[in-house]
């Protein structure tokens, strides 16, 4: 495979949409429950930065993986979830992380 293939194919595209730090937990999270809270997303990461979170779950967005709901009442109050195409990748997110517990250290 040359560049070029390379560029245009549906692995790198797959992982340019899957790579970020905190993707796999944002996915985990909206797997469990239907719809989140941004607030709730980042109590169950508490290591990572609001604009981080932001960074990555717009980016998700932009990829059409994830919705963004903006409910307008005092406070704003802003949901997540998965859409249609963000749904299929729960079983191959499933095949990975059993995958990943299958690798020794």
């Amino acid at each position: 495979m040359n560049f070029e293939e390379f560029k245009n194919c549906g692995l790198r595209r797959s992982l340019d949409i899957l790579s970020g730090k905190w993707k796999p937990l944002i996915l985990h999270n909206l797997f469990e429950e239907d719809t989140v809270r941004f607030v709730e997303l980042w109590r169950n990461m508490p290591r990572v930065s609001k604009k981080v979170l932001s960074e990555q779950l717009k980016q998700l967005e932009d990829d059409h993986i994830i919705e963004r709901i903006e409910v307008y009442n005092f406070p704003p109050e802003v949901y997540y979830k998965l859409t249609e195409k963000g749904k299929k990748l729960g079983p191959i997110l499933s095949e990975l992380h059993s995958w990943g517990n299958g690798l020794s250290l």
